[in-house]
């Protein structure tokens, strides 16, 4: 029998395509999404991502909530860097509102965009080292996060759902122990910047697993509305701060990190280099950092102070207006757009000049990303879709809104 089989030509063998789900409860999928494959062999012949399984139903909420009141639920968008969140959706009311925050809130504004975007990306990279079975990364990387998160707390009183952003300003300004916390943990994410890029950059199985898989072009990348580190790892160097500066960026300087073949291994690196600029940008803002208040003189907009509502009756009915009523914002509309951690978030906004949103609708990196999830798993084996997911950094709460 062996000499029959020897002589049999593989390719003469009649086999069929085999159908399969991964997800959403494969450990890879974070319960989030869902992958049917058509798999000949191991070889992915076919991708068909389906969303859906974190519905949350942003958009729609927020047409029964008061502007203020959007602020939670913007946190839970991308709840990995939620003050990017925040701060994004108060800039888009500001535009429609006309008024500008103090120069003190964008550089805290931006202070904490950034420390958010750490945070983002340390994630990122410590769960797609341990799903490819470098548990070590994942510890070094959760502990940069919880360093981080450590400020988050110290600065807005919450580790993950901050609700810090304020419609004209924040909720409060840094605290005196601002300063100390951030130059430990400052130190301390670098030496973990290095120690992972001791661990993975030049490991041959980390190298075998990212290097040419998951590989999107340029011109595919931009059809399909890339944008972040995904985008910039085919060559193309845009990032929101840079080419329509907000906040503080304008004052600041940074460089973009761009890759130039579009695999996994190059949004690896462009997140790294990333957390290296996000430092340099907390560093610069504290160094020129300016004094005054974190929140606009606006009555329209801002609480009055606490011993004013207490001690007066104009106090009292602006407090009561803006908690009951909401920010009588404009008719309008507006589409505004910061960079989030996973690229260009946008927020189009429509009032009909009441206390509550008509319209929010969101331009969640994630989406666009998940659009073309197919084109860089296509062709590709089962197991690199467990990097490529990874790299895509596909956050359920912002895609299902």
């Amino acid at each position: 029998m062996s000499e029959v089989f020897d002589e049999l030509d593989a390719t003469e063998l009649h086999t069929e395509p085999m159908v399969l789900n991964m997800g959403p409860a494969h450990p890879a999928m974070h319960g989030t999404v869902r992958m049917v494959l058509t798999l000949d062999g191991e070889t992915v012949v076919k991708c068909d991502p389906e969303i859906g399984y974190l519905h949350r139903g942003f958009e729609k909420e927020c047409e029964s909530a008061t502007w203020t009141q959007c602020f939670p639920y913007t946190d839970r968008l991308n709840y990995v860097s939620p003050l990017l969140n925040n701060f994004g959706f108060a800039l888009a009311v500001e535009k429609l509102l006309e008024i500008e925050a103090t120069p003190r809130c964008n550089f805290v504004r931006t202070i904490m965009g950034e420390i958010s975007r750490i945070s983002d990306h340390l994630t990122c990279l410590g769960a797609g080292s341990m799903e490819l079975g470098g548990f070590t990364g994942f510890l070094y990387a959760i502990e940069g996060r919880e360093l981080i998160w450590d400020i988050h707390e110290a600065v807005t009183g919450a580790r993950l759902t901050v609700s810090y952003g304020r419609i004209g300003g924040l909720k409060d300004d840094l605290p005196d122990t601002f300063g100390p916390m951030w130059k430990k943990a400052r130190e301390r994410v670098l030496d973990i910047h290095s120690d992972i890029h001791k661990l993975l950059t030049r490991n041959r199985i980390f190298l075998d697993r990212m290097q040419g898989t998951g590989i999107i072009s340029k011109a595919d990348a931009i059809s399909h509305g890339f944008v972040g580190p995904c985008l910039r790892s085919t060559g193309v160097d845009y990032d929101v701060r840079k080419d329509h500066p907000y906040f503080a960026y304008g004052e600041v300087d940074f460089d973009v990190p761009v890759g130039t073949t579009g695999d996994n291994y190059d949004r690896y690196l462009v997140r790294m280099e990333e957390i290296v600029q996000s430092i340099r940008i907390v560093d610069q803002c504290l160094a020129r950092m300016p004094s005054g208040p974190v929140n606009c003189d606006d009555p329209r907009v801002a609480l009055p102070e606490k011993e004013s509502v207490y001690n007066s009756i104009e106090g009292m009915i602006n407090h009561f207006k803006i908690i009951f009523e909401g920010i009588q914002v404009p008719a309008g509309e507006v589409y505004s757009y910061t960079e989030g951690g996973n690229g260009e978030l946008g927020y189009y906004i429509v009032s009909n000049g009441t206390g509550k949103p008509w319209k929010v609708k969101v331009r969640a990196p994630s989406f666009y990303l998940m659009s073309a999830a197919h084109k860089m798993i296509e062709g590709g084996m089962i197991a690199d879709i467990i990097p490529t997911f990874d790299t895509i950094n596909m956050i359920g709460g912002e895609i299902d809104r």
